[in-house]
């Protein structure tokens, strides 16, 4: 059985504005303190992970051990099934600028990668890590499938959400309500596993 999560204070292991914003409306109804990675001046560990448990749980046990709180944290990326998975765990890498990062520029990039390829098929992937300070963790993986789309539209969310159009959608990510998102998303996967095994019925 998974532990339950007991205490009044979560550390979110991001300093992806957008992800603390939907990680904290998401967990909002269970009256827990959320701070940011970032808040707390806690620095980003290089992603050395295989996969996205791994990146996961080295990013939430660095948090934990920096901070002596627990901390939720999250890997997730987008796997283009006609690129082998890419960029997958690379996601945020292909952002990446010499001024930072930039969505607008990996989104392109997968596009050219595509090359006119008829298989535009694609799915988000979130595994999330929970650390607690003395070493133990629960992780929880999530998924959405859908299509990718060309050239990216709407004003919400972040990161490829302007060209993900999820399966028995019109729309993409990018253009729905973030409350619709949320409902469906794989984040939203991940943390309805999340809650049912560590937040439910714990007490504090």
């Amino acid at each position: 059985m998974a532990r339950k999560f007991t205490d009044g204070k979560l550390v979110i292991a991001s300093h992806n504005k957008g992800k603390v914003v939907e990680i904290a409306d998401l967990l909002k109804y269970f009256g827990v303190e959320i701070v940011s990675a970032e808040s707390l001046g806690l620095p980003e560990p290089e992603e050395t992970g295989a996969t996205f448990v791994e990146n996961a749980l080295l990013k939430a046990h660095a948090a934990a051990q920096g901070c002596g709180l627990p901390s939720l944290a999250d890997d997730s990326g987008l796997a283009v099934h006609a690129l082998g998975g890419e960029p997958g765990i690379h996601s945020a890498r292909w952002a990446e600028t010499p001024t930072g990062r930039d969505f607008r520029v990996a989104m392109e990039r997968v596009e050219q990668a595509l090359g006119g390829k008829a298989d535009r098929t694609a799915h988000f992937v979130c595994v999330l890590a929970l650390a607690w300070p003395d070493g133990h963790a629960e992780t929880f993986e999530g998924r959405v499938d859908g299509t990718l789309v060309w050239p990216p539209r709407g004003e919400y969310g972040f990161g490829y959400d302007p060209i993900f159009r999820p399966d028995g959608y019109d729309i993409v990510f990018a253009e729905m309500a973030p409350g619709d998102k949320h409902a469906i998303s794989h984040r939203a996967d991940a943390f309805a596993k999340l809650v049912a095994a560590c937040f439910r019925g714990a007490a504090g």
